[in-house]
């Protein structure tokens, strides 16, 4: 078998990390932490692998990266994040863990590109020592140039043993179509929307309907952007399965310090660690639709 472009653009570092390089810039993954409710307490069950450009050793906007490559080389760019976050997760994040990462339907413009996207992933699973059913694909709100491919596509990537997630729900109104059409495992709310509702009783109860709607479908949901903790606590009277944001853990760079959690070994709610946000049965701060209070 060919070595596949991903791998082929992949630096392993004297640390054990692997970084890619694309033209000018060096790429590193950064990984954050997926935390799931589990009886009062908050266990780690995923991450998410992020991007993190540099250009001579200085940081770069993930976001300015991805708009100066040409049209022409996304997808190659895209097999290089995914390869890249898969080697890096396969050498230090618990084996247990979930990895979620992003597939930009866009690329997928007829079926033999999707067919070698299939195989790239299998060649460096095996590479990694991950097992399929650990990857979870993050299906990104951009238009595919073929409805057909992606359909086909996806069917193809759960046929063999991943999982599947609509990425940023609530962002744009096609949202309910994209999950009837792909049939996802779990949906990632956006994280902006899912603030804008939090702010009324009537859009909370909108959420909270959401969700139920969802669960009772057998998908799972992950509230993406928690940054305070009165987020956390309506995430959880929600009944969202999962949550990730910064009030919770900050991405990090490969090698991080996630090795600690392991399968027995839970993160404590935010309110039973002082260096933490408070957690939502906290008497702390919590907010009351829009209004801080303090109970």
């Amino acid at each position: 078998m060919s070595r596949s472009i991903g791998l082929a653009h992949i630096i392993r570092q004297d640390d054990g990390t692997s970084t890619g390089v694309w033209g000018i810039y060096t790429l590193q993954s950064a990984f954050q932490p997926i935390f799931a409710f589990n009886e009062g307490k908050l266990s780690v069950v995923a991450f998410e692998g992020l991007i993190r450009p540099f250009r001579d050793g200085e940081p770069q906007s993930p976001m300015n990266f991805f708009s100066t490559c040409p049209a022409a080389d996304r997808l190659h760019i895209e097999a290089l994040t995914r390869t890249l976050h898969l080697l890096n997760a396969g050498a230090y994040l618990p084996q247990e863990a979930s990895i979620f990462i992003n597939f930009d339907p866009s690329v997928f413009t007829e079926r033999p590109v999707a067919d070698a996207a299939l195989r790239e992933m299998r060649l460096v699973l095996h590479e990694a020592g991950i097992d399929p059913r650990r990857v979870v694909c993050e299906v990104t709100e951009q238009r595919s140039a073929s409805q057909e491919t992606l359909h086909s596509f996806v069917a193809a990537l759960k046929a063999n043993g991943f999982r599947i997630a609509v990425d940023d729900y609530g962002a744009d109104d096609s949202d309910i179509n994209r999950v009837r059409e792909l049939k996802p495992d779990i949906v990632k709310f956006d994280a902006d929307w899912i603030t804008q509702l939090m702010e009324s009783g009537a859009g909370f109860a909108l959420l909270t309907t959401m969700v139920r709607s969802f669960e009772a479908q057998g998908i799972r949901t992950v509230f993406e952007g928690i940054e305070e903790s009165w987020q956390l606590e309506l995430a959880e009277k929600s009944g969202a399965s999962m949550v990730q944001g910064f009030v919770l853990a900050r991405p990090e760079l490969a090698p991080t310090s996630f090795r600690v959690f392991d399968k027995n070994r839970q993160a404590p709610a935010a309110a039973d660690t002082p260096a933490a946000a408070p957690a939502p049965h906290s008497a702390r701060q919590v907010k009351a639709f829009g209004r801080r209070v303090v109970p």
